[in-house]
């Protein structure tokens, strides 16, 4: 297995990657956020909502603790959030330029994305189970194999 990357530290002034990816798993956690790809001020309130709401430091800063609180496993079938978290990831990977490349971020995880974490995994040296779990989420947020 390739070494992990580290889980990021993200934090408010944040841009880009994996900030958007964030704002997606928030909305699967019931935080009303824009995904903006921006840690703004409403971003921090809902990171620190989240952190109250599982017990753990409550710092608006997003660690190894706030990320594993955030994921879910999600895998063929699976639609909503955390789905779009996932698809965020691809399309940040995507360096054809062209958006209609690679899983579509509709929240639907179907053949398209289940074969895109499959490659993924198979690719940083994870399981290739095509599900998306904690190793997987990790890889995709650290921003393994990106560009």
């Amino acid at each position: 297995m390739a070494s992990l990357l580290p889980w990021p530290v993200v934090r408010r002034g944040a841009q880009g990657h994996p900030v958007r990816t964030l704002q997606h798993l928030l909305r699967g956690r019931g935080q009303s956020v824009s995904v903006d790809g921006s840690f703004g001020p409403r971003t921090e309130a809902a990171v620190r909502a989240v952190q109250q709401a599982r017990g753990l430091s409550v710092d608006g800063i997003v660690g190894p603790q706030t990320w594993q609180a955030l994921t879910q496993q999600v895998r063929r079938g699976s639609t909503g959030d955390a789905v779009r978290g996932v698809q965020e990831e691809f399309q940040f990977r995507n360096l054809s330029g062209d958006p209609s490349q690679g899983p579509q971020i509709d929240g639907i995880f179907g053949p398209q994305t289940e074969q895109a974490v499959r490659g993924f995994q198979q690719a940083v040296g994870i399981g290739a189970d095509g599900i998306v779990g904690p190793l997987t989420w990790r890889a995709l947020v650290s921003g393994m194999l990106a560009g």
